[in-house]
């Protein structure tokens, strides 16, 4: 394309620098979009996709979405500390919210205990992590055309080109099936979807209704969203009334570096001189356990069974399974963990982390929601004030930059 269109041109450099702001240009971007998905018609014909089907769900698209490759780029599962990650997710708000949700949908959860063996507090610890039990989905600013993400990745990252294909022929054969129309066709950024996040290859695999209506609905069916999540867990090795993993504290000199990965009895740990860090004994020393410490050894120390592998199949990432087995825990009322993340600094709870955003907004600093999670705009918003009163800029929501913001 790029021949046939400049061939007639004379590379000095104004025209040089004419046809790279040409090519670079959003429209120039939009025509080869286009064109991707005018050849990508035949990769989906011949993956037994109709052709109503296909146009039904490109309809109105026309351009990628550039969103969508900002979120490519920055993953926080992989991206933010440990303890910044945990103290979003573990807060008083999900924790109540999921008690309320526990009560609320107590018949289903009963139900699907019972036919998959996953407990009650480990779906809901999902459920808030990937949908805020289902906030997400009411805010519309949220939501994504799935067809355009997926359409977005194949076209302009390469790492995912191969799995966003995969997924986008996935996808229409759910709208094809009849499962969702192709307008509710929506998700994340990287077309996960429904009240527990599936994306398109997993809702064909463990997605079910459970409900009867028949239909795997878990855009607007809780119980089928919930199901089908235990579905997944259950299929994928989910071991009944056993724990995910247990904090553990660890003897004089003990260096998870020269252990290694290699996994051991819960028996072993033990003669190794490990101890769960309030001195029980372990449930069953023939069990078979990784040690894992995410932020050093002053920070807390874990022995990890097969369940927290498990749910690294929903998200594989360790930060990701430990939220979920820690809020399950904080819902059947059990306490934080005994040793505390080494932060370097004195955090905000929920409470004060929305005062700290709320002062933030009114100094003109910060202009994103008052959640009480700190993200990427949020620590760009400290950095920012810390700069301006003289302090070091760490980004951290710190008691001490609160005070500040309450003294001045």
């Amino acid at each position: 394309m790029t021949i046939r269109v400049f061939s007639h041109i004379k590379y000095t450099g104004m025209a040089l620098g004419l046809s790279m702001a040409l090519l670079t240009s959003p429209a120039f971007a939009n025509t080869g979009f286009k064109k991707w998905i005018r050849d990508f018609r035949g990769v989906a014909a011949q993956n037994g996709v109709r052709t109503s089907t296909y146009d039904a769900v490109f309809a109105g698209i026309s351009a990628p979405d550039p969103e969508v490759i900002k979120s490519a780029n920055f993953q926080p599962e992989f991206k933010s500390k440990v303890w910044d990650y945990m103290d979003n997710r573990i807060t008083k708000s999900a924790i109540e919210k999921g008690l309320e949700m526990k009560a609320k949908y107590k018949k289903w959860l009963d139900i699907i205990e019972r036919r998959f063996g996953v407990d009650r507090h480990i779906l809901l610890a999902i459920w808030s992590m990937e949908t805020s039990y289902g906030a997400a989905l009411e805010r519309d600013s949220a939501l994504r055309s799935v067809a355009r993400s997926l359409a977005t990745l194949a076209y302009q990252d390469k790492r995912r080109r191969k799995f966003a294909r995969s997924q986008l022929i996935a996808a229409m054969k759910i709208v094809q099936n009849g499962d969702v129309s192709a307008r509710g066709l929506r998700g994340s950024w990287a077309g996960a979807m429904g009240h527990t996040q599936f994306i398109p290859t997993s809702y064909q695999t463990w997605a079910v209704d459970i409900d009867g209506d028949g239909r795997r609905n878990i855009w607007e069916s809780v119980p089928d969203a919930l199901a089908s999540a235990a579905n997944l867990l259950k299929k994928n090795g989910w071991r009944s009334g056993q724990s995910w993993g247990y904090e553990v504290k660890t003897p004089p000199g003990f260096s998870a570096a020269k252990v290694g990965t290699s996994s051991r009895t819960l028996g072993q740990w033990q003669k190794m001189g490990l101890r769960r860090i309030k001195g029980q004994a372990f449930p069953d020393k023939n069990r078979k356990a990784n040690i894992k410490i995410l932020a050093g050894s002053s920070g807390p120390a874990f022995l990890m069974t097969k369940n927290f592998y498990v749910l690294k199949s929903y998200n594989n990432a360790d930060k990701y399974a430990l939220a979920v087995g820690h809020l399950a825990d904080q819902m059947r009322g059990y306490g934080p963990f005994v040793v505390d993340w080494p932060r370097g600094y004195i955090r905000l709870n929920e409470a004060e982390s929305k005062e700290l955003q709320s002062r933030l907004l009114q100094k003109g600093f910060y202009d994103g929601e008052i959640d009480g999670k700190i993200g990427g705009g949020s620590r760009a918003a400290i950095k920012a004030y810390q700069k301006s009163v003289g302090f070091t800029q760490d980004g951290y929501a710190s008691k001490k930059v609160l005070s500040k913001l309450r003294g001045s």
